[in-house]
């Protein structure tokens, strides 16, 4: 995904968001740790739906994998996401540019061998 996209879905989403009368960020940190816990529920809800876009029921025979609903619940996902990090006052760069930051961490994780936990490590993030 280009930037250009990301930022338009972004602005897309502030405005779903004005319209339902959630304005973002919020004012104060009460309000901030509120939403956070908002949308981040929500998204545990977007999982449980996901999960259940795929046969989990091992004893259960009837079960079918629903790929289109699998992909509605990633994108229902991908909005709370969006919103979660409004509240944090992320803009679609801010986004961005931790992406490749935390992305660069990864692969530097991956070529050490990841063998112990450095915390520090995202600290520049």
């Amino acid at each position: 995904m280009t930037p250009d996209r990301l930022e338009a879905i972004f602005k897309m989403q502030d405005a779903l968001n004005q319209r339902i009368g959630v304005h973002l960020p919020p004012p104060n940190e009460e309000e901030k740790a509120k939403w956070i816990l908002n949308y981040t529920r929500a998204m545990q809800q977007e999982l449980a739906e996901l999960v259940d876009s795929v046969p989990w029921k091992w004893w259960a025979k009837y079960q079918k994998f629903d790929e289109q609903n699998a992909r509605v619940e990633v994108v229902d996902l991908f909005h709370f996401l969006v919103s979660l990090a409004q509240v944090l006052g992320m803009s679609a760069e801010d986004v961005y540019q931790a992406y490749l930051k935390k992305n660069a961490v990864n692969h530097q994780r991956q070529e050490t061998g990841y063998a112990a936990k450095d915390a520090g490590d995202s600290r520049h993030i």
